[in-house]
């Protein structure tokens, strides 16, 4: 057998797996939820960024399936008006409200209308996200936007909203939409720097500052050109490092909360949705948006004793 076989077999037996998991969870998503494990209802509010298409369309109308009132934010606001007239429309209890998570007057405003309209929030998925470049193609703007909008625009969403996450037995809940492009310490695709790497994986001395310097190191990169020799991951990279970003963040804030009192608990984790069919991947991806907001809305709605700083693909745990 020729290496081209191995390979091949190698993306069949992958296929095959991937096929026999995303069966599984077809059949998960069609055992209902009893009584006694339904700790929401109509008055449970959940907010979605970025779900007026794709993956976050997609959680939107599922929590609001499952009897939630979900908020629906866009950065555009026609997209958004015309995502929630369809969800309308099929009797869900969707609002829309703008939202542009790299614009602080945008999230101020925001929270200042949920706070002001329902007192408080119970469920935030920050699935907001852009992506650009594949290879070793970069320029500081695209930079900056994947970086600017998919972590330091959530981490602002995220400090933001956390005061107007209310108390309750079951806790409140933060998911991030993340990907397994940010894994530490994934076989090809990581950070070289070996040092750096554990200190991001040392969630008792990771820090915000640490976060925010190492993506601040690479944009400075971007800037002089010097980054396609600094050591960053080479598939995807802006993208790759601000979803790192966003799972060091993940980990950070769940130590960060871990001390707030039984009544007041928040539970945040993050998710990797797969390589999906939407406008991010041109379409080629080999997941359903259907299937890949399943996992985001399983961990929204968990009962009982919930996990926090974990990372989940297709309802399973897998590593940083």
């Amino acid at each position: 057998m020729d290496v081209t076989e191995k390979r091949m077999n190698k993306k069949e037996r992958a296929k095959d797996r991937r096929e026999k998991r995303h069966e599984e969870i077809r059949r998960l998503r069609t055992v209902p939820y009893f009584d006694h494990q339904r700790w929401w209802s109509a008055e449970t509010i959940a907010v979605v960024t970025g779900g007026n298409r794709g993956i976050g369309f997609e959680i939107t109308r599922q929590l609001a399936l499952h009897g939630l009132t979900v908020i629906l934010t866009s950065r555009d606001t026609i997209a958004g008006e015309e995502a929630t007239k369809t969800l309308l429309e099929e009797g869900l209890k969707v609002v829309f409200r703008q939202l542009d998570i790299v614009d602080h007057q945008s999230i101020e405003l925001f929270c200042a209308w949920v706070k002001e309209k329902y007192g408080g929030i119970d469920i935030l998925v920050n699935n907001a996200g852009v992506s650009h470049n594949t290879g070793s193609d970069n320029s500081v703007e695209c930079a900056e936007q994947v970086i600017n909008t998919n972590y330091f625009g959530t981490k602002n969403m995220t400090k933001a909203v956390v005061p107007l996450m209310r108390s309750s037995a079951e806790g409140a809940r933060i998911i991030m939409v993340s990907s397994r492009l940010g894994r530490l310490n994934g076989r090809r695709n990581r950070i070289d720097d070996v040092d750096l790497r554990q200190q991001l994986e040392d969630v008792e001395s990771l820090s915000e500052d640490l976060i925010d310097s190492t993506m601040n190191k690479f944009l400075g990169q971007v800037k002089d050109g010097s980054w396609i020799n600094g050591g960053w991951p080479q598939n995807n990279t802006d993208y790759s490092l601000s979803k790192l970003a966003v799972n060091a963040y993940t980990r950070l804030m769940a130590r960060t909360l871990s001390a707030w009192p039984d009544g007041h608990k928040i539970y945040v984790n993050c998710c990797c949705p797969g390589w999906v069919k939407t406008a991010m991947t041109a379409w080629a991806g080999h997941t359903s948006p259907e299937e890949a907001a399943d996992t985001p809305v399983w961990l929204a709605l968990l009962s009982g004793q919930c996990v926090s700083g974990k990372f989940f693909a297709e309802r399973r745990e897998i590593n940083y």
